[in-house]
């Protein structure tokens, strides 16, 4: 007669259980609809996941085959789909999965795939077991470089929140874009579940031991100098991460497909005033913007619903 046996959780345990968390069928749908004969898989994320609503605009990640098109990735685009006499929006990156795995490895410059995805996200669609185990891997190893990295830039000993604290504080301030301060604890707060136990177990995928004290705080088993070789790989990123994303932003502005009905939607949202759009500006959104707001500001002036 054989007893149940308790197998200690791994980090690849932990991942895989996190990628296939439930998530509307209709966002399931929608992954589908972006596919083609080269997409190996896709990751859905932001806080569409979290709660569940398919209001706003929805966050994929496709995942392709093959070697990355652009130079500077990924690829960005919009989409809109009528679904059940709804319309759900999504905003869809596109990249190689190989450049995919390097940059959560760590193996490039850019800090946004490992610092976004270990924070929670779910395998949408996936071409095969195989294509959906190298994401999981390549996942995985998002957390074992934001792992890394936490520990490098916490404190000698303090709780998994410190060091996670640390590591999204450092990131943003190192990213071309906005934050409200205490964002860091918002992104904790909103995942305590995805985040309970993440960091010993991505220390331990990759040999990095750790104490535990009486108060549940943790002290990584980190040289000075292994310290001084993680912040060195960070200071490098953090001096090219801005540059970096404003080479990122003025590739969007050429080549965002469906750039123009995005901006109408968020316009609308935010005031209220509908944008029509042309063929002239649904091909040159970043020469038709400045037309484009001055009506809307007339429109909201006038108390006209239309620019």
């Amino acid at each position: 007669m054989s007893e149940d046996v308790d197998v200690p959780e791994t980090l690849e345990s932990r991942i895989a259980s996190a990628l296939a968390r439930p998530i509307r069928p209709e966002v399931r749908a929608f992954a589908a609809r972006l596919t083609s004969p080269e997409t190996a898989g896709i990751l859905f994320y932001g806080s569409n996941l979290r709660t569940g609503s398919l209001e706003g605009v929805l966050d994929f990640y496709v995942l392709t085959q093959g070697p990355n098109e652009e130079k500077i990735w990924p690829r960005v685009s919009y989409h809109e789909w009528r679904h059940g006499g709804t319309i759900l929006r999504a905003k869809v990156a596109t990249m190689a999965v190989d450049t995919f795995r390097a940059a959560a490895a760590g193996e490039r410059l850019d800090t946004t795939i490992w610092a976004r995805f270990v924070q929670p996200s779910a395998l949408a669609w996936q071409h095969d077991r195989t294509a959906g185990a190298a994401i999981a891997e390549a996942v995985a190893q998002a957390a074992c470089t934001a792992a890394r990295l936490a520990i490098a830039l916490g404190p000698r000993i303090g709780t998994v929140e410190d060091y996670w604290r640390a590591l999204f504080r450092a990131t943003y301030a190192a990213e071309f874009r906005v934050e409200t301060a205490g964002r860091e604890d918002s992104i904790l707060a909103a995942n305590s579940a995805h985040f309970d136990g993440l960091l010993p177990l991505a220390l331990a995928a990759q040999g990095i031991g750790f104490a535990r004290d009486a108060d549940g705080g943790i002290s990584p088993e980190m040289t000075v100098t292994q310290r001084a070789r993680l912040l060195d790989w960070w200071k490098r990123r953090k001096r090219l991460g801005k540059p970096y994303n404003i080479l990122r932003l003025l590739k969007a502005s050429t080549t965002f497909h469906g750039a123009a009905r995005y901006a109408a939607w968020k316009i609308e949202r935010h005031t209220g005033v509908s944008v029509t759009i042309t063929p002239w500006r649904e091909r040159h959104p970043v020469l038709a913007a400045p037309g484009v707001l001055w009506q809307v500001w007339r429109a909201r002036k006038s108390g006209d619903r239309t620019a």
